[in-house]
């Protein structure tokens, strides 16, 4: 299922900053960067709870918060894209 997974990480503190560095390391390793806070994550149920636990203990849910948005199987067709920052399928093989 495609997890659409956004943050807001207060930056206002040195802590803050590595919080957000924290989190976004975390998610880079599951999906692709569509907007600066904001990822495209394929996973199924399993991989989705392992990582929502990785990032809810990197967070200070007093000053951050985190949104997780589950778009489901047939995301193709919920999803519209204009402007900048190609994307590419999430499910097609990756060749580095």
């Amino acid at each position: 299922m495609l997890v659409l997974i956004t943050y807001d990480v207060n930056t206002e503190t040195e802590a803050g900053k590595k919080r957000l560095r924290k989190v976004a390391k975390i998610c880079v390793n599951y999906g692709q960067r569509v907007q600066n806070s904001v990822f495209e994550c394929v996973m199924d149920p399993a991989l989705c709870c392992t990582v929502k636990h990785k990032l809810e203990q990197v967070i200070n849910p007093e000053k951050d918060s985190l949104r997780f948005y589950y778009l489901g199987d047939h995301y193709r067709t919920k999803i519209e894209h204009f402007g900048a920052k190609p994307t590419f399928n999430l499910e097609d093989p990756l060749i580095v």
